[in-house]
């Protein structure tokens, strides 16, 4: 019998469509298995030190999640650009994950400048993003979770601890950009809280690496102690000047070096004897949970120089985030955003974390760490579950009625 090429053609097209959209059935169930994190973090330019940090403790997270069973049945995969700390970047990857890759959530940034330059476009697209990392406090978005520790939990805590022990007068020299201009003013408010004065304060441009100048003005006005709030890698260089020219055994406290990016391992002792700084964790941290935290991530990344501070809140914050997934049993992010307003805790290795409600910050202990004449690390004084309580007693904020989505500072 002679078959018919009209008939043939026709059944090999048939053949052909219903193979392609068995593939793309296949491929969508494939998605539907799979949750996306977006991860925006540093692991090349000035604040790789800490980026790579970060970048490795979601790696870490994550990696126990899929292994205990993923987060609602589903693998967690992460889709993780390298933003080269460049805010521009930044921007560019922000709007690439969330309207090419369409991630469920993202987490990153290490300076306020960077989380600054895409937290209006995570606004704008209503996706949810978590800030790991310590800063200058005072975001109110509802879209916004910083976990990291803010002013309430290192400010006013090291300045109650150094006005008491060393005397009044601080001089501060800070990074000149949000971060430190912010932080700053917060060194003014719990100077004149406390009793004491800033007798002198001086913004270094980033990436600035030379301070004879500064060190003269410091000498000059003869503080009781510093507040130290430089930050990046070229930044670092003020500890060797400061060891060889500065003003001998002046206490130091800081609320982000030796916790972010180990200047107590990288400069030589004594550049960073007697500093002091408030922190939720740093590597040398002697309880059994932050023991086991460094052993599983040394186990993983043998290579990595330290286990800081932003490690530890990034690590905390995929949890904190897949426990409000489960417990809402979605990804949907105003369900999620719901579960962590209702007091979510995740016993991290610094101890337990809980978000607050009404701010989006978190509860958590902090820890007074110092660095003696050979940089050995020891830990003089431990605040237990401090409370972010600027933004709500001072502010009115409360995220779980409104939402502002702005930024304040001590000095509004």
């Amino acid at each position: 019998m002679k078959l018919n090429k009209k008939l043939i053609l026709s059944v090999v097209s048939l053949l052909i469509i219903f193979s392609v959209l068995a593939a793309c059935s296949d491929s969508s169930s494939s998605d539907e298995d799979i949750i996306k994190l977006g991860v925006l973090e540093d692991r090349s330019g000035d604040f790789a030190l800490v980026g790579i940090q970060k970048s490795h403790a979601v790696e870490l997270a994550v990696e126990e999640i899929n292994e205990d069973g993923g987060l609602l049945g589903k693998q967690i995969e992460i889709i993780a650009p390298d933003t080269q700390s460049d805010d521009k970047r930044f921007q560019e990857m922000a709007r690439k994950l969330i309207l090419e890759d369409e991630v469920d959530a993202i987490m990153g940034a290490f300076s306020s400048a960077s989380r600054e330059a895409i937290r209006p476009i995570m606004e704008e697209h209503e996706m949810l993003y978590f800030y790991n990392n310590q800063y200058e406090g005072g975001v109110a978005s509802k879209y916004t979770f910083p976990t990291g520790a803010v002013p309430e939990h290192q400010v006013m805590t090291v300045m109650e601890y150094m006005i008491e022990n060393y005397g009044p007068n601080v001089y501060t020299i800070a990074a000149d950009y949000n971060f430190g201009q912010i932080t700053a003013d917060w060194v003014r408010v719990a100077a004149e809280d406390l009793g004491g004065e800033v007798v002198g304060e001086e913004f270094i441009p980033l990436g600035e690496s030379q301070f004879n100048s500064s060190i003269n003005k410091i000498q000059k006005a003869k503080p009781d102690f510093l507040m130290v709030l430089l930050t990046g890698e070229k930044q670092s260089s003020f500890y060797e000047q400061w060891n060889t020219q500065g003003i001998k055994d002046l206490p130091m406290s800081t609320t982000i070096n030796m916790a972010q990016q180990y200047e107590h391992i990288r400069t030589e002792a004594p550049a960073l004897a007697h500093m002091h700084v408030a922190a939720p964790f740093m590597e040398e941290l002697d309880t059994p949970e932050a023991e086991a935290f460094v052993e599983k991530f040394r186990e993983k990344f043998p290579d990595d120089d330290y286990v800081g501070m932003e490690a530890e809140a990034q690590y905390t914050g995929v949890h904190l985030w897949a426990k409000a997934v489960e417990e809402a049993g979605t990804t949907e992010v105003d369900e999620v955003i719901a579960e962590l307003e209702n007091e979510i805790t995740f016993d991290a290795p610094s101890g337990p974390v809980t978000i607050d409600p009404k701010s989006h910050h978190a509860i958590k202990d902090v820890y007074l760490f110092y660095a003696d004449e050979e940089h050995e690390i020891s830990t003089l004084h431990k605040w237990d579950q401090v409370e972010p309580y600027w933004l709500h007693e001072e502010k009115g904020i409360d995220l779980t009625e409104d939402s502002p989505n702005e930024q304040y500072t001590p000095i509004d």
